[in-house]
């Protein structure tokens, strides 16, 4: 029951993170969140909306891994959370370190999670 609301809440996560790149890049939201100019974020908008897709493409693969069968949810979660991961380990080191945090750690916790209980 914990790893559902783990995987379900970083699932939610991956789409507000879809909905501030592909839809409020350039509004007063996304660029507090991100910390962008209006000029760098209308010069990166495109970039930003390809990027909110495969958050999305995560979402909904976490979402899957919570409908799936129990012999194709361990592995599916698994295997999402672990894309998670690195996207979250690598954004951290080339990004911004806030990324580990708000992603790459929450993910950890819950592939321990889905593999310890």
């Amino acid at each position: 029951m914990l790893a559902k609301i783990l995987i379900t809440l970083i699932a939610l996560l991956h789409v507000y993170i879809l909905i501030l790149e592909m839809f409020l890049w350039d509004q007063p939201h996304g660029l507090k969140a991100f910390g962008n100019t209006l000029e760098k974020a209308q010069l990166t908008k495109v970039l930003a909306q390809n990027q909110g897709l495969y958050n999305g493409f995560l979402a909904a693969g976490l979402f899957w891994s919570l409908c799936a069968p129990v012999s194709d949810a361990v592995p599916l979660a698994t295997f999402f959370l672990s894309c998670v991961l690195v996207a979250g380990i690598y954004g951290g080191l080339t990004a911004s370190r806030k990324i580990i945090y708000i992603q790459a750690i929450p993910a950890l916790v819950a592939l321990l999670v889905v593999h310890l209980f």
